[in-house]
């Protein structure tokens, strides 16, 4: 028996209950992983509040993981007892001690990277990927905006497009986050409770506008974006 976070109804953070669970054997083409550190991602408030529905209730949350393969299943060869590994999205059920995993869903980590930076970066790191190679392709000497620039997301974007030979404008609430951003990449960071994040960008751009601008924000952000993009692209 092992310990997991189990929810049984649906609710606020009162229903997560932590309860003994038999986690088992693994099974042809799956891993059992000892968990050394878990992501928390904000979907997990979502399908404890039953915004999404769960495959199953009662159930264990949780979506990234960091761990060491404790046992294989039969047959299995890509992985083996000891390997450092990480995965990230389905199946649900990071919120526990031990967990049996798919093995093609468990990726090696290298020595060098910290359970911890692995169980935090991947579904991030993920979303980077889709945003900057997949949605809009970003190309040496375009202009890009980020806003949260010095969320997990942002920050990534901001590197990853600066790596890219972008030039990186980001938005942040505060000074100390403008620090931050300025560490990651930005080239240009607009506080938004100072300055008007639409004309700075104009400004910056030669009244240009961005190739695309990233917005987790949104809501309060959606029609000022707009106003920034060159080509009206808007990615969120």
């Amino acid at each position: 028996m092992v310990k997991a976070i189990r929810v049984h109804e649906l609710g606020g953070p009162e229903v997560l209950k932590w309860e003994d669970v038999e986690v088992g054997e693994p099974k042809e083409g799956e891993v059992r992983v000892k968990n050394k550190a878990i992501g928390l991602n904000f979907i997990d408030v979502y399908f404890r509040k039953g915004v999404y529905e769960a495959a199953t209730v009662p159930y264990t949350p949780g979506v990234e993981a960091c761990g060491v393969v404790t046992a294989v299943g039969p047959g299995l060869t890509s992985r083996q007892v000891g390997d450092l590994v990480a995965y990230a999205g389905q199946p649900m059920g990071s919120y526990a001690e031990e967990q049996i995993l798919p093995a093609d869903r468990v990726g090696p980590v290298p020595p060098s990277i910290d359970p911890t930076v692995a169980a935090s970066l991947l579904l991030k790191g993920m979303t980077a990927q889709f945003l900057l190679r997949s949605c809009f392709k970003v190309e040496p000497g375009q202009t890009v905006l980020v806003h949260a620039a010095a969320g997990g997301v942002g920050s990534l974007l901001c590197q990853w497009a600066n790596a890219l030979g972008a030039t990186v404008i980001g938005t942040v609430s505060t000074k100390e986050k403008a620090a931050q951003a300025k560490e990651d990449g930005c080239h240009h960071v607009i506080i938004y409770k100072e300055e008007d994040f639409v004309a700075r960008g104009k400004e910056i751009t030669s009244d240009n506008g961005v190739e695309v601008v990233y917005d987790s924000v949104g809501k309060d952000t959606f029609e000022g974006s707009l106003a920034c993009s060159h080509q009206e692209t808007l990615l969120s």
